[in-house]
């Protein structure tokens, strides 16, 4: 039987000390290091750490090692998180009409392909219950046909209780077609990621692939970005991309288009469930 595993992620102003600061408190608890990345930004004077270990021959807990890393994070003024590796957060999935990405999701996730447990689809349409019933997920159907300002914060306000209801780690819209306030946005700050058909802020709107045909794009791109209440413009965590030319009409380039937004979309996810990244200010660190 394999030891449990754990990770720590943290940030801090860059200084000397802070590795081996890390390094030895894991040492003397017995912990062996399985794999670690670092980064230190010149440009922001942050440094950056990701550090996957196990428990060792000793078997030390969680909230042990916690408590004993307490002290060095605040001696190095760190952000830092610890977490058992083995557990998946709970991820929320929000759609509209559009449900390529949900699918590559959900099929990804059943396979084993993404260490999340989807716990809960949320809609503000019914096209996907019978979709979410076949992999046995509860559906929410929360709808805002023609809302007023009160009634979509109402719904909202449904949105939000489910997260609590069901112990949510993480929200994902694919390709939930409505703005989320600000209030909402705040709240979910860090735990929502976005995914948006074009390298920001290109090709705005209900039909980007169609305004891509006619600009002769030659590059399709996506980009899968954290949440924030400045619209589409939160914190990059992936973009992918496909070549094409003048040959491919707006259909096929809605296909190539949504290839690359289930990639860039599930990697986003996939890192973010393995704790790879860390906000740098309006920016991210991916440890991938």
């Amino acid at each position: 039987m394999s030891t449990p595993g754990f990770i720590l992620t943290l940030s801090c102003p860059d200084q000397p000390g802070i590795v081996h600061a890390v390094s030895g408190l894991l040492f003397e608890h017995g912990c062996n290091i399985l794999d670690s990345d670092q980064y230190g930004d010149e440009y922001t004077g942050r440094f950056f750490m990701r550090v996957h270990f196990g428990a060792g021959a000793g078997g030390v807990d969680l909230a042990t090692l916690r408590a004993a890393f307490a002290a060095v994070g605040e001696q190095f003024s760190m952000q830092w998180d610890l977490v058992d590796a083995a557990v998946k957060p709970r991820v929320m999935i929000m759609v509209s009409r559009i449900g390529h990405c949900l699918n590559d999701l959900l099929f990804r996730t059943k396979t084993g392909g993404l260490p999340v447990e989807i716990a809960a689809i949320v809609s503000n349409h019914r096209d996907f219950y019978q979709l979410a019933a076949s992999y046995d997920i509860p559906f929410f159907h929360l709808p805002l046909m023609n809302a007023s300002a009160e009634q979509k914060l109402a719904q909202e306000a449904k949105v939000f209780e489910i997260v609590r209801e069901q112990n949510i780690d993480l929200v994902v819209l694919a390709r939930y077609m409505q703005v989320l306030s600000d209030d909402l946005c705040r709240k979910l700050e860090g735990r929502a990621i976005n995914i948006h058909h074009s390298f920001l802020p290109s090709f705005k709107g209900a039909k980007p692939y169609y305004q891509a045909h006619d600009r002769g794009v030659k590059l399709i791109g996506a980009t899968a970005h954290y949440v924030t209440a400045d619209l589409d413009e939160g914190p990059i965590i992936e973009q992918e991309i496909e070549r094409v030319d003048h040959s491919m009409d707006p259909d096929q380039l809605t296909a190539v288009g949504r290839d690359v937004e289930c990639v860039a979309l599930a990697r986003a996810v996939k890192w973010h469930a393995e704790h790879r990244i860390l906000l740098n200010g309006h920016k991210t660190v991916v440890f991938k």
